[in-house]
């Protein structure tokens, strides 16, 4: 049983179009300690919703306008983990069991019992919080690195589907991280102990995808000098990824679609099918929705992929994430290339604003090359924003992003200040803070470099 203390971190949302049940079921939820939100409709449920995620919540099943089983079909789509529990009379109990099959974590009849609601909190508070504990000790296990809302819902939602053998589909940009969530979902699953098999499908040749998924027999082919099972064979019972789906050739597609129909494979040149066992996970940076359109991808395959949806968004819509990221690349290269005696570097303010500012267009893999760069190329301990080596690209869409187009003289002038900066922030370094030696190696007085530092921001502080 959980501690009221404990109970207390549950978020949870009350739904009712009556202000004297609403009122009657935050004063009880207040008496164990939980503060609940309230609203007076399904559409306003669901609003408050979106702007923040509720563990757990109580909502009248007839209600004017969105009904609590349309209002419980919007937040299951939305938030899988999130338990709904439903508030009915006895005239729509059968409605409500209905409901249950649909997802609804349980119904309580009016009038209502108010030690039962309580029973029926700590009962499903306790599950919630003992979840919420595995997820962040698995975070913690698999050295994870979210600290957005958007990205920990991600994951959230990851550790949930985890539990099924439902095909999942994770989208989202290049160098996002879908194959970091494909194997936390299956670090996750009841299968974590079997194999993890990736394969990116862009990288190879549809006859060399077919071997390398359905396997061959000898003779097969040139080179094909022994049997070779094939990775759908090889996971045994596991998972297996593919990365880039959206890359696979039309007649591909068709025989992956049987696969997945059948769970039988013919191994290239063989004529007997194998029997195989796997869970799929299928990542694209595509739109697949677009390509079934356009007839470039199978309609029926789409849908048996995308039983389960996940969408990573972007580095540069989850900021939150940049500099934790970046101290977790930073301690792992310290490792590796520093002496093992030497301290790590530490990300200065102004680096820290150069992540925050950059769009990263290559995301969480560019991040990591910058902060490799600057493992390397740092020499006094400090990372400044120099040493990160952003990219052109990034500043420029960065411009886009922020809704500037500006002209000639206003760019022109933005790059002699990116260029000032970084010629400054060197001399600095090199003189280790010291502005009178920095100046005499820029050619200037130290007056007309402290003008500079200050209309740039720059504290020599840092490079002391």
């Amino acid at each position: 049983m959980e501690s009221l203390q404990d109970l207390q971190s549950l978020r949870v949302l009350v739904v009712d179009d009556e202000d004297d049940i609403r009122l009657g079921l935050k004063k009880l939820l207040a008496s164990i300690g939980i503060a609940a939100r309230e609203a007076a409709s399904g559409e306003q449920a669901l609003q408050l919703f979106h702007q923040q995620r509720a563990d757990l919540v109580l909502t009248d099943l007839m209600m004017p306008g969105m009904s609590g089983a349309e209002l419980l079909s919007a937040i299951k789509e939305a938030a899988p983990e999130t338990s709904v529990v439903l508030l009915t009379g006895f005239g729509t109990v059968s409605v409500a069991v209905q409901c249950m099959q649909a997802g609804a974590a349980h119904f309580l009849t009016k009038p209502f019992d108010n030690q039962e609601i309580l029973g029926l909190i700590r009962r499903l508070g306790g599950h919630i919080l003992a979840q919420r504990r595995g997820f962040d000790q698995d975070r913690r296990d698999l050295q994870v690195v979210a600290q957005d809302p958007a990205m920990l819902r991600v994951f959230e939602v990851a550790a949930t589907v985890a539990q099924s053998s439902a095909p999942v589909l994770i989208s989202g940009e290049s160098g996002t991280g879908k194959e970091v969530i494909a194997n936390f979902i299956h670090r996750r699953s009841p299968v974590s102990d079997r194999a993890f098999q990736a394969v990116n499908c862009a990288a190879l040749s549809e006859s060399l995808l077919e071997s390398e998924l359905f396997g061959h027999r000898k003779g097969a082919f040139t080179g094909a000098d022994r049997d070779r099972a094939g990775l759908f064979v090889e996971a045994g019972g596991g998972t297996v990824f593919l990365d880039e789906v959206a890359s696979m050739p039309a007649s591909f597609q068709a025989k992956l679609l049987r696969v997945l129909q059948e769970k039988r494979v013919r191994p290239v040149g063989g004529s007997q099918d194998v029997a195989v066992d796997f869970r799929l996970i299928a990542a694209t940076n595509r739109d697949l929705e677009t390509l079934v359109q356009q007839g470039l991808f199978r309609e029926d395959l789409f849908y048996r992929l995308k039983v389960v949806h996940l969408h990573i968004p972007p580095l540069r819509n989850r900021k939150a994430d940049i500099v934790p990221l970046a101290g977790h690349f930073l301690a792992r290269f310290a490792q590796q290339s520093l002496e093992p005696e030497a301290p790590v570097p530490e990300i200065s303010e102004a680096a820290q604003d150069a992540l925050y500012g950059h769009a990263w267009p290559g995301n969480v893999r560019e991040l990591e090359n910058a902060v490799q760069r600057a493992t390397i190329v740092c020499c006094q301990g400090k990372i400044l924003p120099f040493h990160l080596g952003l990219s052109e690209k990034g500043w420029n869409q960065s411009l886009e992003e922020a809704g500037d187009s500006p002209d000639y003289s206003t760019a022109k002038k933005r790059a002699m200040e990116q260029f000032q900066r970084q010629f400054v922030q060197r001399a600095l370094e090199k003189s280790r803070g010291n502005v009178s030696q920095a100046a005499s190696a820029c050619g200037m007085t130290r007056v007309a470099l402290q003008k500079i530092l200050r209309q740039l921001g720059i504290d020599r502080r840092e490079f002391s």
